[in-house]
């Protein structure tokens, strides 16, 4: 339901835009905001730039555009830090982009249709554009350091609850009960029953992917700052959150996980002469992080995406009338509450899938010979 809504929603918008959006470049500055010309032109035809709208809040940007009052970007400057081969290290606020049309200290931001459109690059002595080292504090980068220490306060302040209180006193309630709770919840539902009896060593890593992206997709949902950017709608960030995946799969995993890889279970003529299965395993071991990546990356993506185009609708449908642009204003509210809602249990399910599908890909490489397993598993209940 949630995909057949996205498409019909993007659909409806391409249709209604037809004619009547006209979509700007990106700006020089950012991806985020538009430049007073541009602004000026569709104010004067009265059109909205849809395409500068949802791509400009869902992408990165040098600096965090809070809101437009008037003529006024109301914005938060942002620290550019960049390295170049040629020139050194440029340390400056994004505001001297801004200043000097997007070019400042011989960077500028490349434009609409560049290989490296809306980051920083220089240009060598035949014009073509050079990527330097880019260690910026992007919107995307405030967004993840600021969630990440929200996230340290809310599990410290559990931690120092349980580290005052003894174990024989009562239970907890109110936030810290419900946490307990919560994390209860995840380490016997999900980690435990996948991963199995081997579940502690790999629970601290689980624990914190789940209640990271959980976290961030949550205040990608807050409209107002600190909250809306698109954290885990950025693949960089879910690339990274799989690359952690794959790494605790492979690096501990066991002689039967590779020997299910190179020599599987399956009839000889299978594996020799041509290693058919063999290549099919190998192969698996990069594509199950792949989707985890893609996934994650996907959904929030799409659900962002859905969301600004029903309250585009609102603005693209003024030029149609009064009859028909009301109606398809509380068609948009609407919609918009109802995607809301949707995306707040989205927002969970997707933490809890790709926990799910980690703590099982991380369970099959730790799976051990029959009688092995059944060993080591009486060895564990008997200790516990």
């Amino acid at each position: 339901m949630h995909n057949i809504l996205i498409g019909l929603l993007v659909s409806c918008a391409m249709l209604l835009g037809d004619g009547q959006v006209q979509a700007a470049g990106v700006a020089a500055v950012s991806s985020e905001t538009v430049t007073q010309d541009d602004a000026v032109q569709a104010e004067d035809e009265g059109s909205v730039d849809v395409k500068g709208i949802v791509f400009g809040h869902i992408g990165d940007a040098y600096e965090w555009h809070i809101t437009t009052w008037g003529n006024v970007h109301i914005t938060i400057p942002l620290p550019v830090i960049v390295y170049s081969e040629t020139t050194g290290w440029h340390f400056f606020s994004s505001t001297r982009l801004e200043e000097n049309n997007g070019s400042y200290e011989g960077l500028s931001i490349a434009p609409e249709g560049s290989r490296y459109e809306g980051k920083l690059v220089e240009h060598d002595a035949s014009g073509k554009e050079v990527r330097p080292w880019d260690f910026s504090i992007t919107k995307v980068a405030l967004a993840l350091i600021l969630n990440s220490l929200l996230l340290m306060v809310i599990i410290l302040s559990v931690a120092r609850w349980y580290r005052k209180h003894p174990v024989e006193s009562a239970s907890p309630g109110g936030f810290i009960g419900f946490m307990e709770m919560f994390i209860m919840m995840v380490n016997d539902d999900i980690i435990k029953s996948c991963v199995g009896p081997k579940y502690k060593k790999f629970a601290p890593y689980l624990l914190t992917a789940f209640f990271f992206i959980f976290l961030n997709n949550l205040m990608g949902l807050i409209p107002i700052f600190p909250g809306g950017a698109n954290v885990t709608g950025n693949i960089a960030i879910t690339m990274v959150l799989a690359v952690c995946t794959f790494l605790a799969v492979n690096l501990f995993g066991t002689k039967a996980y590779w020997k299910e890889v190179f020599w599987p279970d399956v009839p000889w003529w299978l594996k020799a002469p041509v290693p058919m299965m063999p290549l099919i395993e190998f192969f698996g071991v990069f594509t199950k992080p792949f989707a985890l990546m893609i996934r994650l990356f996907a959904n929030m993506l799409a659900g962002h995406m859905a969301m600004l185009v029903l309250t585009c609708l609102i603005f693209i449908s003024a030029s149609m009338g009064p009859l028909l642009n009301g109606t398809l204003t509380i068609a948009s509210v609407l919609f918009n509450i109802f995607m809301n809602a949707l995306e707040l249990l989205v927002a969970f399910i997707q933490a809890y899938v790709f926990t799910m599908l980690s703590a099982v890909f991380i369970g099959l490489a730790q799976a051990e010979h029959e009688n092995e397993g059944k060993q080591e598993e009486r060895q564990v209940t008997k200790a516990e």
